[in-house]
């Protein structure tokens, strides 16, 4: 089957547009030099986060690790059933539409700071 030129105008467009959605991705280190580690609870603040944006978690593993979380669990430093935990060091996450939640679930490290909300447009 033969795509019409109006098809295959549509289809450019359509692959065009995802082109430059994936091209405009932006990469952020969560703690930046600093790494994800204590007091970053703060890191988001004043960046503007769109999703597919993915965000790098450099840490120790075995000393941290990175939960992504519900608000209640947010809220709680509780692990939610079923929550993802990494434990890589350099753990790679993208950003889903909205609001999207992450903690280190050792004992006393969300308490202490190590967790962070971000809303991404």
């Amino acid at each position: 089957m033969a795509l019409g030129r109006g098809s295959a105008v549509v289809l450019l467009l359509c692959f065009l547009l995802l082109h430059s959605q994936m091209a405009r991705a932006a990469t952020y280190t969560v703690g930046d030099s600093g790494g994800w580690t204590f007091n970053t609870v703060a890191w988001p603040k004043g960046k503007l986060f769109r999703a597919g944006d993915t965000l790098a978690f450099n840490y120790s593993p075995g000393t941290h690790n990175v939960v992504a979380v519900n608000k209640a669990g947010y809220d709680s430093c509780k692990t939610p059933r079923g929550a993802k935990v990494y434990k890589s060091g350099t753990d790679q996450i993208r950003l889903a539409k909205g609001q999207n939640y992450f903690i280190c679930n050792y004992v006393g490290h969300c308490e202490s700071g190590m967790k962070i909300a971000i809303n991404a447009a």
